[in-house]
């Protein structure tokens, strides 16, 4: 008798979440994957919390449905707004983005003092900042939001999005905050703008990617997932991943491309009612 392999769903907004699913590829290859992008309903950070619950338990709903035994919630904005209403809805266990970032940056910093970049949404729900301040950090939250469009564009580097994200973490490392030793990538677009931001950043601070961060957070769940050893594993190199979207297929594929780093052959649109 073969087990199957685990299916972990992978729940975003849009594209940005592909940086997470990136990033579980490579720590913990022995699931399959099944990733759901709400691309016709994004931007979440302008909507309420109440929506931005009902349509993420929505899609958790539809990952359940496809076979997902464990949910990732691969959206800082979802994260932030509505963990717990998810955590509530679903049927199996649910990973955020914010505890793993925040996990990761209590281990990195050595003087205690945290920057956080994301969406205005993000920063407007402070999920980041009080999760560090449970910790016993000091945390900055600073809100960037032409970079997300601009990693869209294409152009993680691009002359104007350095200046632009030089005047963004300016003003971050100011008024008291110019020797925080730790920024948090709290928003899953800004991977692409590691090479960029290690550049501008300040050059003795530690860079925490909350998509890596979240993914080692789900390997050491994983393994209780996994099927009991007498079973012999599914002889698989490589995960079967499948795609969702609510919007354009081909503007997923072409857009998820560069977040995921290799092309994207087959996206099932889903059309989730209002």
């Amino acid at each position: 008798m073969t087990a199957r392999r685990p299916t972990i769903g992978v729940f975003d907004s849009g594209f940005g979440g592909l940086t997470v699913l990136k990033a579980l590829l490579e720590l913990v290859p022995a699931a399959d994957y099944a990733y759901f992008g709400d691309t016709a309903r994004l931007p979440y950070g302008s909507k309420s919390v109440e929506t931005v619950a009902r349509y993420t338990v929505e899609a958790a709903h539809y990952l359940e449905s496809h076979g997902a035994q464990m949910l990732v919630i691969a959206c800082n904005t979802a994260t932030a707004l509505a963990l717990d209403r998810i955590c509530g809805a679903a049927h199996v266990p649910v990973v955020g983005v914010v505890e793993p970032g925040a996990d990761a940056a209590n281990s990195a910093t050595r003087n205690r003092k945290v920057v956080v970049i994301g969406t205005e949404a993000t920063v407007s729900s402070h999920a980041y900042r009080k999760a560090l301040e449970q910790r016993g950090l000091n945390a900055r939250e600073r809100a960037c939001p032409l970079l997300v469009p601009l990693v869209e564009e294409g152009w993680v580097d691009h002359p104007v999005t350095e200046q632009v994200a030089r005047i963004y973490l300016a003003e971050a490392f100011s008024d008291g905050f110019h020797d925080a030793d730790t920024m948090v990538l709290g928003c899953t677009h800004y991977p692409l703008l590691k090479p960029l931001l290690r550049r501008v950043a300040p050059a003795h601070v530690c860079i925490v990617d909350s998509a890596e961060s979240t993914a080692g957070t789900v390997a050491a769940q994983f393994s209780q997932l996994l099927p009991a050893p007498a079973a012999s594993e599914e002889r698989r190199s490589a995960p079967r991943l499948k795609f969702f979207a609510t919007d354009s297929t081909e503007k997923f594929k072409r857009l998820g491309q560069r977040f995921l780093g290799h092309p994207i052959d087959d996206v099932q649109h889903v059309d989730l009612k209002e």
